[in-house]
């Protein structure tokens, strides 16, 4: 009895093996393997916009790949502590990696990026701002995909300029006139207001000024140092000349962004060089100006346009990725036309592709985004060199000491412009 039952079994076991065969055969490969995971790190304020929105609307297209987005410190120089940490240890947890601008040459030039060169043809790279791709390159290979860009700008006071008969300033002549002019009639307490303080943003300030006065910080291509040339020195002869003539109060060596946007923001002054993020700041309902302020780029001097220090955030894959094909497909979504609008649209960042500057869509609710395209068209990079952070370094330490009169500016560029050159020499 027992032999039949197994005869009787037997054929019904190979049934049903081949039956669950076929079905394990027909389940799709997404539903029987696990998500490839890209990890990504960001400072913690973008970092819920990103997975809320961004990173959902990804994953919900490319259902085999997860996005975890880590969330760091909200200083930028920390954050990049975080990165180099983790690269220097040998294998980066990091796949995706979320850049800074300034960061670029030194993760290139270390060897921690993958090479995107011949990801993109020429008419796709084409679509951003010739700047933000300039930004993202290192010895003529790209690295980095621009996701937003950022700028530096001169904020003015437009209804006091119409009212005392003024026209926007063109040059640095022009600039002081004006706030001399409107501080003697009381229409505010200073002129111009920037950031003197000794950390990244005086670096940033600075090089606009120096490109205003046709001169240069470093010469990526043959590592020459400006620092110590007449240009240079009259820069700084021109902020401090802001200071002494009283449109520039003697506080604003210690100002950053923050300080010197408050003091604009409060109707004290007619005049700010600062980045984009303050329009929607000095729009607000709770804004004495709002509605009364308008934007250009930095002022120069006659024959030679100001700059627009090139700020903003792109995109590049580790080196160490075991996945960077996945990352690519992320780089690409997260850099369309189509992320970016909906990305600027719940942000107000700025766009890096040049379509959107003029796009309905955002113009209706950024109505200054046109001039804003304006002032990134006269962007200038800080030197894409891999020992910027050092280089920073050493100028911040020396144009503070002249700003606050503990060198002379002769002295203190002249020693900035020798410790940059033996910092590149070695």
């Amino acid at each position: 009895m027992s032999k039949i039952k197994q005869k009787l079994k037997s054929p019904i076991v190979i049934f049903l093996t081949v039956i669950l065969g076929m079905i394990l055969i027909s389940i799709p490969p997404a539903l029987t393997q696990q998500p490839v995971v890209l990890n990504m790190l960001m400072i913690a304020p973008e970092a819920r916009t990103w997975k809320e929105s961004l990173v959902k609307d990804f994953e919900a297209k490319n259902p085999g790949i997860r996005i975890n987005v880590v969330e760091g410190p909200n200083a930028t120089d920390l954050l990049e502590d975080l990165y180099t940490s983790a690269f220097i240890l040998g294998d980066s947890p990091y796949d995706l990696i979320n850049m800074d601008v300034i960061w670029t040459p030194k993760f290139a030039a270390a060897g921690w990026l993958r090479d995107l060169s011949d990801r993109m043809t020429k008419d796709e790279l084409g679509v951003f701002s010739p700047k933000d791709i300039d930004g993202g390159s290192y010895e003529g290979k790209l690295y980095r995909i621009p996701m937003r860009s950022d700028a530096g700008m001169l904020y003015y006071r437009q209804d006091l300029l119409a009212e005392a008969g003024f026209t926007p300033p063109e040059t640095f002549a022009d600039l002081v006139k004006i706030s001399k002019a409107l501080k003697e009639k009381g229409k505010v307490n200073w002129g111009y207001v920037w950031q003197g303080r000794q950390y990244e943003g005086l670096a940033a300030m600075f090089v606009e000024v120096l490109e205003g006065f046709g001169g240069y910080w470093v010469n990526p291509d043959n590592l020459e140092v400006g620092l110590d040339k007449p240009e240079s020195l009259k820069a700084i002869a021109f902020l401090k000349e802001t200071v002494k003539s009283g449109i520039t109060p003697a506080g604003v060596t210690n100002y950053q962004e923050e300080e010197s946007r408050r003091i604009f923001q409060n109707g004290e002054a007619a005049f700010l060089r600062n980045w984009p993020y303050v329009w929607a700041l000095a729009n607000g309902d709770d804004s004495p100006i709002k509605g009364k302020l308008a934007i250009k780029p930095m002022v120069g001097t006659a024959g030679k346009s100001g700059g627009a220090c090139l700020g903003g955030w792109g995109l590049g894959i580790a080196k160490s990725s075991k996945h960077p094909e996945e990352a690519w497909k992320a780089i690409q979504y997260f850099t369309s036309e189509a992320a970016q609008r909906k990305f600027i649209l719940q942000t107000g960042f700025v766009p890096s592709r040049e379509s959107l500057f003029t796009d309905p869509q955002i113009v209706a609710k950024y109505p200054h985004y046109p001039q804003l395209l304006q002032v990134v068209n006269q962007a200038v990079l800080r030197p894409p060199i891999a020992q910027y952070t050092q280089a920073s370094d050493i100028l911040q330490r020396y144009l503070s000491s002249a700003l606050t009169n503990r060198m002379t500016p002769e002295k203190a560029m002249q020693a900035a412009a020798a410790e940059t050159r033996r910092l590149l020499r070695t």
